[in-house]
């Protein structure tokens, strides 16, 4: 049964958040709702035609594209989404599922790559035409996105913007899409297959992870160590008698900021390590067939001409 409304504000009657809560505790929302059911059927479609037509596709790729829909579910209308307003530390939780492991899966699943193998005629023109404009190249311009990522939580906590996604439920649901777009697009570029409009090297890709993570911990350790309360009028006003504290709370979504940000980066660079090694070797191999084929024929061109060559006439007495 309905526990709150998504959206929960102070005047809510909000049951206390437990254990088995965080398995049973979920909800409808008219705008997460039909965005994954159409997320979610779009990308079987796509699969589907493939199969029809008799072409391959990963079940690796559907199963991180699926992986990244159910962690969508559970962010937005699972616990996370019924609790983000009431606990700052679900709150946390939820934003850096949005902002980095589901656009990680989402990117694993090569959407793009699938819809221009399952797409014909004007539609897939249309789309090779917006993967190579110039929009695409702002708006996924790596350094661009880094920043992104980097300013959104000093942007949103430390001022009065993240008070107000807590009052008004429409910036509550931009703030959702900005983190799923933001992350989407950081990620995307640089440890998905999709074409895009930027080719980075493994050296930079490494690079851009690795900047992002002195900034979540500094924010991270900010959070835990301030004696301000975000949002403070609006945690008080609650007046809990279950879970942490508001100050303990706020204590808890610091350190999920911190380490959940070090953790996925550390994973994603981790990842990223090994597929530069993979294709060093690829390259290597590549580059040792070019060198016996051209060897080869350097044998062969020899031996050729040695056999072409006219042989010395005999000497007349």
């Amino acid at each position: 049964m309905p526990v709150l409304p998504l959206h929960a504000d102070p005047g809510s009657s909000v049951q206390p958040l437990t254990w088995l809560g965080f398995l049973t505790r979920w909800q409808w929302d008219w705008v997460a709702g039909p965005m994954l059911l159409v997320l979610t059927g779009a990308y079987l479609a796509g699969v589907l035609v493939l199969r029809r037509r008799g072409d391959a596709w990963s079940v690796a790729r559907t199963g991180y594209w699926l992986v990244g829909m159910a962690q969508l579910a559970y962010a937005t209308l699972g616990p996370l989404g019924v609790y983000d307003t009431v606990l700052f530390s679900v709150h946390m939780v939820q934003h850096m599922m949005l902002s980095m492991t589901i656009p990680v899966a989402l990117a694993q699943g090569a959407p793009m790559t699938l819809a221009l193998r399952a797409i014909k005629g004007g539609v897939r023109n249309g789309l090779l035409w917006l993967i190579h404009s110039r929009l695409a190249k702002v708006l996924l311009f790596p350094p661009l996105t880094t920043g992104a990522m980097i300013v959104m939580p000093f942007a949103l906590y430390p001022t009065g913007l993240y008070d107000l996604t807590l009052r008004n439920n429409t910036y509550h649901d931009l703030l959702h899409i900005w983190m799923l777009v933001m992350g989407s697009a950081f990620f995307m570029p640089l440890v998905g297959p999709d074409p895009t409009p930027w080719k980075v090297p493994y050296p930079i890709r490494i690079l851009l992870f690795f900047l992002t993570m002195p900034f979540h911990a500094f924010i991270g350790t900010m959070l835990m160590g301030s004696k301000t309360l975000v949002a403070e009028s609006w945690y008080l006003a609650f007046n809990r008698t279950w879970g942490p504290s508001p100050m303990q709370d706020q204590y808890y979504a610091g350190a999920i900021l911190w380490a959940t940000g070090d953790l996925t980066m550390l994973g994603v660079m981790s990842a990223l390590f090994l597929g530069w090694y993979r294709e060093s070797q690829r390259e290597a191999r590549r580059v040792d067939r070019q060198l016996d084929r051209e060897e080869a024929r350097a044998h062969a061109t020899s031996v050729g001409g040695a056999t072409m060559q006219p042989l010395p006439a005999d000497d007349e007495d």
